[in-house]
């Protein structure tokens, strides 16, 4: 381990500890169990000696975990660094091995390691937190890279402070008087080289961004920077609070939401609502995206989302669809044969023709038609009786997503009998033949016969 280059400037040595106290208290960790994530860099440094001074107050109960990320050939020489500092401390220590290796992404990559390893930690040992050591300095250089890339209400809202199980106590901490309280101790910390390395946006924010910050708007800039992430979150979580509860009052059976309502909500919910719609349905979501998503309800129409998903504003309804194509065939027909079911795998029902009444949940009249029967799905120009049956689907209001859906049950002259569960709505019963359409257990069928109220006439 290395030293630290001090500052004495801080004119209050008990800024960290005191400031340390009131988080824990605040993340409601006061009597808890709390992991400490330790690097051995002056930051976690800091964080394990003060939180080992607090403990006892705190009535809180300290455990160590240091990673190696095996990045740098004196990443393992730190882990024992902090392995002898906790073990001095008579904190319980833990580490683990990432193996993680330099490259594209190694940031993002390091993160998700980490984290996923301090969790399984956390989890082994019935901990209640994993405490990391972000400062406020960290703080204002994430507000920063994400205000200047376009972020939102949500992304300015920077680091917060509990996230699940993890907490930041440190984040009204600003980084000089986490040297100044190292001082004070005597302690000593680890310098990582990639901290200085200029390849990186944040560390170009560090070195040059927030220093020309407080020479030309005063040493409290990155303080306030800070306050205003933190007030920023605060704004974001009532904002989201109301949107959950617009997104429950607007959603409608079936999935999805109700366009007027939604058209009618304040503009900061609204684009949160159609957030967490696109999100749910498995799209990634940008501020770019969200505004054309807007500008499609407004206009009742749709845009494309990722994952092969469009948006639609038809019908009165808001929601996200596939349009990948269907599975089967638009010209394939399914042949019924007496006492023979078949199931049609696009829509999930199970098919049977019989002569009794026992097998058969849906009964239809089939008196002059020409056998034998078969199952397909629509094609251009199919018509029920006199009308379209384009025309019927729009009138019955099936989702233009789901009307390739209905199974159509046609004669050997191709003639369309039964709009499967939709049209005719009662039919008499043959004296001779009786039809049965049931939905395959597990299947879609029993999502799509409960939108349609598709029950036995």
């Amino acid at each position: 381990m290395f030293p630290c280059q001090m500052s004495r400037s801080s004119k209050d040595l008990a800024a960290v500890p005191a400031r340390l106290e009131a988080a824990y208290r605040r993340c409601g960790a006061e009597g808890k169990h709390v992991l400490l994530a330790v690097s051995g860099g002056a930051d976690s440094t800091a964080l394990l000696i003060a939180t080992a001074q607090l403990s006892d107050r705190l009535a809180l109960l300290a455990e160590v975990a240091s990673l190696d990320h095996c990045l740098r050939p004196e990443s393992a020489a730190e882990v024992q660094g902090v392995r002898a500092l906790a073990s001095a401390l008579g904190l319980r220590f833990h580490t683990r091995k990432l193996e993680l290796s330099a490259g594209p992404g190694v940031e993002e990559r390091s993160r998700e390691a980490r984290y996923r390893a301090l969790e399984e930690i956390r989890r082994s040992r019935g901990i209640d937190f994993v405490a990391t050591a972000h400062t406020a300095t960290d703080q204002a250089e994430t507000l920063l890279m994400r205000l200047c890339r376009g972020s939102s209400l949500r992304g300015a809202a920077g680091i917060l402070a509990v996230r699940g199980s993890v907490i930041r106590p440190l984040l009204e901490v600003t980084r000089p008087q986490i040297e100044e309280f190292l001082a004070s101790s005597g302690a000593r910390a680890a310098i990582d080289p990639m901290n200085g390395d200029r390849a990186y946006a944040r560390v170009r924010v560090r070195r040059d961004v927030l220093p020309a910050l407080e020479a030309a708007l005063g040493p409290s800039a990155v303080k306030n920077l800070a306050r205003f992430a933190k007030l920023a979150s605060e704004d974001d979580a009532f904002l989201s609070r109301l949107a959950e509860e617009a997104f429950a009052k607007l959603s409608v059976e079936g999935g999805g939401l109700d366009a007027s309502g939604v058209s009618h909500l304040e503009l900061p919910v609204r684009r949160r609502v159609v957030a967490r719609l696109i999100e749910g349905a498995g799209s990634a979501v940008d501020g770019r995206l969200i505004e054309r998503a807007l500008g499609a309800i407004d206009r009742r129409g749709g845009c494309t989302l990722a994952r092969g998903l469009l948006l639609k504003a038809q019908g009165g309804v808001v929601r996200c669809v596939s349009v990948s194509a269907p599975t089967v065939a638009s010209d394939a027909e399914l042949t019924l044969l007496p006492d023979h079911p078949v199931e049609d795998s696009r829509s999930g029902l199970i098919f049977e023709v019989a002569a009794s009444e026992r097998s058969a949940p849906l009964a239809m009249g089939l008196l002059g038609a020409a056998l034998p029967l078969t199952v397909r799905h629509r094609r251009a120009g199919d018509r029920v009786g006199s009308r379209k049956l384009q025309d019927l689907l729009v009138d019955l209001k099936v989702r233009s997503e789901d009307r390739d859906l209905v199974p159509l049950v046609c004669d050997a002259n191709g003639r369309v009998l039964w709009v499967v569960g939709l049209w005719p709505r009662r039919s008499p019963p043959s004296p001779k033949l009786h039809l049965g359409a049931t939905p395959a257990p597990g299947t879609r069928a029993h999502k799509w016969l409960s939108r349609y109220r598709l029950v036995a006439s």
